[in-house]
């Protein structure tokens, strides 16, 4: 299963007979026939599944389009599966995936674990030693937006850079695992972005004089509009070897010159998603809708001669094979883009 979380465009009623169109609410869904991007298809919502919605936490977790909230309610997704096996035919229920806008799956997760230097090539590219132990930092909830949101350069950076990664997302509680039953509490992967401040990070090569790092990552990581994710969750159930996926980027320039920034596989992972899972548990209680990124391959920009950052007006992309891609327009502090730049089409205030 593939889901999603998603808002139609417009809705038919007027806001109390003023003639202006309401927004949909949020919801979540089911895409089927999604392209290689995890675009296209057909969406089911999952309030029109028989006995999904009779459950109050199910039922909860729906109103709030919180998929972190209906993994916890649906333990194993138990219900959405006897609901789709009772649906045969879900012709007049699905709704066209053109006409919605794709929501980062994954809003409010209670944690978000990112794995630094865990493949083998980002860690080549920087001439530094291979780790003996995962290195662990962590993101929040703010730096999270979805497929086509704006990423905000903060006033305090000039060094903005990319990084695509796998992000695991836990279906799951799972406290003290053994990395043979890790996978067992996996809800599915998405497509992630852990863009960086590397100026704010203390890369040597990204300070301009008199500049030093922060000492830590926090704001170099977690400002927001940070994660790009999605444009959905795809169970562990349809990919359950994710050494078989690529994971790509790309940065469009503001001259519309589109270049590959990174391609690698999981299969470069120094630390497996079970050893990930199995290594954050012993201390870290992971809950449902937990998200791990599992760390970036060679390509980023800082690491490039000479480095390459990204710019107001241009788009960043990330694409993991069979999961999906996400497209986001870097943004001024202001949230403004160069008149005629690639971002200009994209560009949604957030």
């Amino acid at each position: 299963m593939r889901f999603v979380r998603f808002r139609e465009s417009h809705s038919s009623e007027d806001a109390e007979g003023t003639g202006l169109a309401l927004p949909f609410r949020p919801r979540l869904g089911i895409q089927f026939d999604a392209g290689p991007d995890g675009h296209g298809g057909t969406i089911l919502p999952l309030d029109a599944l028989p006995g999904i919605p009779d459950d109050s936490d199910r039922a909860r977790a729906l109103d709030d389009a919180d998929l972190a909230a209906y993994l916890a309610a649906d333990v194993e997704l138990v219900a959405a599966r006897a609901g789709l096996e009772r649906l045969p035919d879900r012709s007049g229920l699905v709704i066209d995936a053109s006409s919605v806008r794709f929501l980062a799956p994954v809003h409010r997760p209670q944690k978000i674990v990112c794995i630094g230097y865990n493949y083998r090539s980002h860690v080549n590219e920087q001439q530094r030693a291979t780790p003996d132990r995962p290195a662990l930092f962590a993101k929040w909830a703010n730096a999270i937006v979805g497929d086509g949101d704006a990423v905000i350069t903060p006033n305090a950076t000039h060094a903005l850079d990319l990084e695509g990664e796998l992000g695991v997302v836990i279906g799951t509680r799972c406290r003290r695992v053994p990395a043979g039953l890790a996978l067992a509490h996996v809800a599915g992967w998405t497509a992630l972005n852990d863009v960086t401040a590397r100026d704010l990070q203390g890369q040597k090569v990204a300070l301009g004089p008199d500049e030093h790092g922060d000492g830590q990552w926090a704001r170099a990581k977690s400002s927001d509009t940070f994660l790009p994710m999605g444009p959905g969750v795809v169970t562990i159930d349809e990919v359950p070897d994710v050494s078989t996926l690529t994971i790509r980027s790309w940065r469009t320039d503001v001259q519309g010159n589109r270049v590959q920034m990174q391609e690698g596989s999981p299969r470069d992972l120094i630390f497996g998603v079970a050893e990930l899972i199995e290594f954050i548990s012993a201390n870290i209680t992971l809950e449902p809708g937990d998200i791990i990124a599992t760390g970036t391959p060679s390509g980023v920009g800082v690491f490039r001669d000479p480095p390459v950052f990204l710019q107001p007006g241009d788009v960043v992309s990330v694409e993991v094979s069979g999961i999906g891609r996400v497209d986001n327009p870097i943004v001024a502090y202001d949230e403004t883009v160069p008149e005629g730049s690639p971002a200009t089409d994209l560009v949604v205030r957030v």
